[in-house]
């Protein structure tokens, strides 16, 4: 717990999604001294929404014993058009500033997992969709337009699946959690045999990256084998970074990783040495991020702090 000198380098940090808000509270260090979590409810409206963010801040704050007026916030950024930052400013009278989520994360593990010793960087974070952030010669780099580092969107296969943002074949398309789940629902609908089906029934229903992991555990070849092809299309997006920015460290997080990391990271480092070319990837690390679900939350602090510098 922080002392009376130390309240005022307090940082909170919110990672808010589709289903879930998480708020963590920072100390001087970064080492989270307290959290709280809510379900979003997004489906009852953006106002309802910053509602639960503003309650889940609330409760991170005094989890810890603090004041809220000692603190400084920073979410990320899920929604368009919507005016966040200024209704949460209202809600919480305290500075509130912005970011792409997958932006927030590499910089929290930028930051706090490799200790800001790299120069460049690429975050990958695999999860419902596929995000990615950029650390270019040690700073966050937004691009001309601050749309840098869609990753997901980048075309692997040109006759691929449709993607959620109208193209075909992006790398979301092929490899997120969405992409998977559509892939072996599809196969079981066309009467592929799968250990899945005797987990949760024939739908599927309530189907997560935990389910896919017990299940190739068990001997499940069919999800063994959506899995390693997930992981191939990570490896070649991987090798395509690598030649274009030459990253030193290419870091790897998000739910499916976090739940898969031993079905997948060894696939995506030999496809993206394979693809990449020649020279290119001497002495570059490809890795899974340690802060899993605190990334974003992390992340967040480091924002705020750097903007309270």
């Amino acid at each position: 717990m922080p002392g009376e000198n130390d309240r005022k380098d307090c940082v909170i940090g919110v990672d808010f999604g589709g289903t879930k808000i998480l708020a963590g509270v920072f100390d001087a260090k970064f080492e989270c001294i307290g959290r709280a979590r809510v379900s979003t409810k997004a489906d009852r409206g953006a106002d309802e929404v910053i509602g639960r963010i503003a309650r889940c801040v609330r409760e991170a704050v005094d989890e810890c014993d603090l004041d809220l007026k000692e603190i400084i916030f920073a979410p990320n950024l899920g929604w368009n058009d919507v005016p966040l930052k200024k209704e949460l400013e209202k809600l919480l009278e305290r500075p509130v500033f912005l970011e792409n989520d997958c932006n927030v994360c590499t910089l929290g593990v930028y930051e706090v997992e490799l200790k800001a010793k790299p120069r460049d960087v690429v975050g990958i974070f695999l999860g419902t969709g596929i995000g990615g952030g950029l650390i270019l010669e040690g700073k966050l780099y937004s691009g001309f337009n601050r749309t840098a580092g869609e990753i997901g969107h980048m075309v692997l296969e040109v006759s691929g699946p449709k993607c959620g943002c109208g193209n075909k074949g992006c790398f979301e398309a092929l490899a997120s959690r969405t992409a998977i789940f559509r892939k072996i629902k599809e196969a079981v609908k066309e009467g592929q045999k799968t250990l899945l089906t005797e987990m949760l029934g024939p739908e599927l229903e309530d189907l997560r990256s935990g389910d896919l992991r017990k299940a190739i555990k068990r001997g499940d070849k069919f999800v063994e084998h959506i899995v390693e092809e997930a992981a191939e299309y990570t490896g070649i997006a991987v090798s395509n970074l690598i030649n274009i920015l030459n990253p030193e460290v290419v870091v790897i997080g998000g739910g499916l990783m976090e739940q898969l990391e031993d079905e997948m990271l060894a696939i995506i480092v030999e496809t993206a040495m394979d693809y990449a070319m020649p020279g290119t990837t001497k002495g570059i690390e490809i890795i899974a991020t340690r802060l899993g679900d605190d990334a974003g939350i992390t992340g967040g602090a480091v924002l705020a702090r750097k903007h309270s510098e």
